[in-house]
């Protein structure tokens, strides 16, 4: 069951009228149509069965609110009971000092949705935008890749080996399987002699330690196959375990993460960041700021996602993209589906003055896609993706994006106000002078 959002006004306080009406979350509360998101996601829910659910207006607020804040769901739950604009964007009449539900519901919102929930939040963003954007402004766009890092720490085998024979012996804790040795005494001599490898002297202590320690995990897992026999709610695991130990420095497809093994490992040729451990994700930004396509992918070529980014776009806006700029990364295509592909090259002898002067503008205006995607990962939770598995990579992706937009909405909002207020004041003074 699903509870509606109850917009009859209270007869005692109501948060419209006790709250300033000149903030920007305020304005973009009243500028959203949260209709739309109520008519999309009721069939989600049982209509006459089950404990009533969350007002899907205040299960989507908090979702902008979290990103748009850049809070954790604990510290969103427990700042939404102190705030009273936040209430207002969620659709509450009245002043609530309860929390609005437990952290882990929006969880399972999250996952009732999926991706295609998530989307339909971020075309919303693209439509707020719109309404002060004319057509032509989407003729003209640019594109760039970067990594979304998962929540991982740096991966090496001596860690993996590590995390696998703690999680062996959990299982068989858990279970109450016999176990030959469990190594306990053995594993803390290895630790010590694993610590501060980097020292000349403890270099060849530490890889004895190392393969020591990858020894024992192997044994262990293979003692731990023997004892479950026709268990098999832990093949998938024991079969992860057996990938980690079998891998070597050149192996394909490594793992790098037990609870996230979808992780890859992405160099962009950074000196300062040789690799980064997470998924690739290609950012459409129009001429005017607006985030247009948020796409997440594996690892694959620039050039290859600029086919589904564009598709993308077109789903979302209904409007086609006549030229992309991107950087040299996306070589191999000039044209995708009557879209023009432009890239910095070698002007050509026929172009005109004119013309080369006019890519040097479209190729220095692409820079600036580099300074959004710097804000999406500072300000917007983009950064660090703390949502789980494939799904939770493009959620995190559009749920930034949409929030950047909504961001950009809320600017535009407070100059508004603050152009009108000011003619309101130059009004009132040329009047007073009048007298």
């Amino acid at each position: 069951m699903i509870k509606n959002t109850h917009n009859s006004p209270s007869l005692f306080s109501n948060l419209s009228d006790m709250l300033n009406q000149s903030p920007p979350l305020y304005q973009l509360a009243d500028k959203i149509a949260w209709e739309k998101f109520e008519t999309a996601f009721q069939p989600l829910y049982c209509q006459d069965n089950g404990r009533p659910g969350k007002p899907i207006r205040l299960m989507c607020g908090l979702l902008i609110l979290k990103h748009l804040r850049n809070l954790s769901d604990e510290s969103l739950v427990e700042q939404w009971s102190e705030n009273a604009y936040y209430q207002y964007f969620c659709g509450m009449q009245e002043f609530t000092p309860s929390a609005p539900c437990a952290s882990s519901e929006l969880v399972h919102f999250r996952k009732r949705i999926g991706e295609e929930g998530i989307e339909l939040i971020f075309q919303e963003s693209i439509r707020v935008n719109n309404e002060d954007d004319g057509d032509h402004h989407h003729d003209t766009a640019f594109i760039d890749s970067t990594v979304q890092k998962k929540n991982v720490t740096y991966p090496t085998d001596a860690k993996l080996h590590k995390k696998i024979v703690k999680k062996v012996l959990g299982i068989v804790k858990k279970l109450g399987l016999p176990l030959r040795q469990s190594y306990t005494f053995v594993l803390k001599d290895i630790y010590r002699d694993q610590r501060f490898r980097n020292h000349p002297r403890n270099r060849k202590k530490a890889l004895r330690a190392d393969r020591r320690l990858r020894t024992i995990a192997g044994r262990l897992v293979r003692e731990l196959k023997r004892n479950l026999k026709e268990n098999h709610d832990y093949d998938k695991l024991l079969g992860l375990f057996e990938t980690i130990l079998s891998q070597k420095r050149n192996s394909r497809k490594k793992v790098y993460s037990i609870h996230e093994p979808e992780v890859q490992c992405i160099s962009k040729g950074k000196e300062h960041k040789k690799y980064e451990f997470g998924n690739k994700v290609s950012i459409i930004r129009s001429v005017t700021g607006i985030i247009l396509g948020a796409m997440s992918f594996r690892n694959e070529y620039d050039g290859h996602t600029i086919e589904s980014s564009l598709e993308q776009v077109e789903r979302l806006t209904g409007r086609k993209i006549k030229v992309l700029t991107g950087d040299r990364g996306y070589r191999g295509k000039k044209e995708i589906n009557g879209t023009k592909i432009m890239i910095p090259d070698i002007p050509k002898k026929s172009d005109s003055r004119y013309q080369k002067q006019k890519k040097h503008k479209l190729f220095c205006k692409r820079a600036g896609i580099e300074s959004t995607i710097g804000h999406l990962k500072s300000d917007y939770r983009f950064g660090r993706n703390f949502y789980k598995g494939v799904v939770g990579d493009t959620v995190n992706v559009l749920l930034a994006a949409a929030t950047y937009n909504f961001r950009r909405a809320m600017k535009t909002l407070w100059y508004m106000i603050q152009k009108i207020c000011k003619i309101l004041w130059l009004n009132n003074i040329s009047q007073k002078w009048a007298f």
